[in-house]
């Protein structure tokens, strides 16, 4: 089935904050196993964890708690879900390598995700936005040249606002 959300290609931590969004009022992706199916096939987590209920609840609550994280500065909920895996370090024929263990296989796609915010937070903090659209939900990682990007799409929300502006003047 295809990803029905309106903007994909995010890092991973923000692409699971992005299973919720407005359309016609709020969607959920992740409200049954179908839309986490689509959620990990879209993130290339499906061959690693099964689209069940155990895994549902674990991606769900990695999901408050990185939105916890982003929007309200809280750690503890995000320390709690990392507090489910580990990234063991071993030295490979091919060279180091660094492998994820978790101790269940239902946390490691909501793991993963929260290990990926810590990769963003300790590589640019500032760069994770919200949308700046008063109706929309969604979040982005800012790689403009500046970082003063606004909008998780200029050709959406990014052109509802130029035209807003642009009325509100008329009138």
């Amino acid at each position: 089935m295809l990803d029905p959300r309106p903007h994909l290609g995010e890092p991973l931590a923000l692409d699971l904050l992005n299973t919720r969004w407005i359309a016609d009022g709020p969607q959920d992706l992740l409200t049954d196993a179908a839309g986490l199916q689509i959620w990990l096939e879209s993130a290339g987590l499906a061959d690693h964890a099964p689209a069940d209920a155990a895994t549902l609840d674990a991606v769900r609550t990695a999901r408050a708690a990185i939105y916890e994280t982003v929007c309200h500065g809280t750690r503890n909920a995000l320390n709690e879900v990392l507090d489910h895996g580990r990234i063991r370090r071993t030295l490979m024929e091919t060279g180091p390598e660094d492998a994820p263990e978790v101790t269940d296989p239902a946390w490691l796609p909501g793991w993963l995700a929260a290990d990926d915010l810590l990769r963003l937070l300790s590589k640019a903090p500032d760069r994770i936005r919200q949308c700046a659209h008063s109706q929309c939900v969604l979040f982005f990682y800012d790689t403009s040249k500046n970082g003063t990007r606004r909008w998780h799409s200029m050709a959406s929300c990014g052109n509802r606002t130029k035209a807003a502006r642009h009325y509100a003047k008329k009138s």
